[in-house]
């Protein structure tokens, strides 16, 4: 056990069974997701600041949440790492929509995209992930799993809910022609007696 957390202490990024198995020169992968357990387990008996967590695929040592205040204070993020508001509003509809071309994420923005795009993929937290089958087979986009890391999700499927992501700008109309939706009929119109 005290090779496996020794490996997670030092990994960069998270490490999965089988990759943990071979370094702690352990039988397999289901021998060291047992251990992980147990590590798991004594780290909350203890009430560790630490604790191992399931990450992106892998596994990888982090801070508990009521320690991130003070682990924040040491760590620094150097403005070029930072992502524009626009960036992460791109990076958002990637993440909730994936996968999904240039033109959906353009439709929902009411803005070109095509820079962020490049910025995101350069970054390594979007791909492309294949071919639409729409006319003309564009690109479409996803996350990638330096995305999960950098958000500390195990899986996409982790991501909070948030309902369904039309539009974010107010002016654009989620409606082909800009018509909105009817509404219910008035009282005492024609339609409202039929029913």
């Amino acid at each position: 056990m005290a090779r496996l957390e020794a490996a997670l202490f030092i990994a960069r990024e998270p490490l999965s069974t089988r990759r943990l198995a071979k370094i702690a020169r352990l039988s397999d992968g289901t021998r060291a997701r047992a251990l992980l357990r147990e590590l798991a387990a004594v780290q909350d008996a203890s009430g560790s600041a630490i604790r191992v967590e399931p990450i992106a695929g892998g596994f990888q040592l982090l801070t508990r949440s009521p320690f991130g205040p003070w682990v924040r204070r040491l760590l620094t993020t150097p403005a070029e790492n930072r992502l524009s508001a626009a960036a992460l509003e791109t990076l958002a509809i990637v993440a909730y929509r994936q996968p999904v071309t240039r033109a959906e994420i353009e439709a929902i923005r009411g803005v070109g995209c095509e820079e962020m795009l490049r910025q995101l993929m350069e970054r390594d937290l979007v791909a492309v992930g294949g071919r639409s089958e729409e006319l003309g087979r564009p690109n479409v986009y996803q996350t990638t799993k330096r995305f999960l890391r950098a958000f500390g999700l195990s899986r996409i499927e982790d991501l909070p809910d948030i309902g369904p992501v039309t539009t974010l700008d107010p002016t654009v109309s989620p409606n082909p022609g800009g018509q909105e939706p009817p509404g219910p009929p008035a009282p005492g119109s024609p339609s409202s007696e039929r029913s």
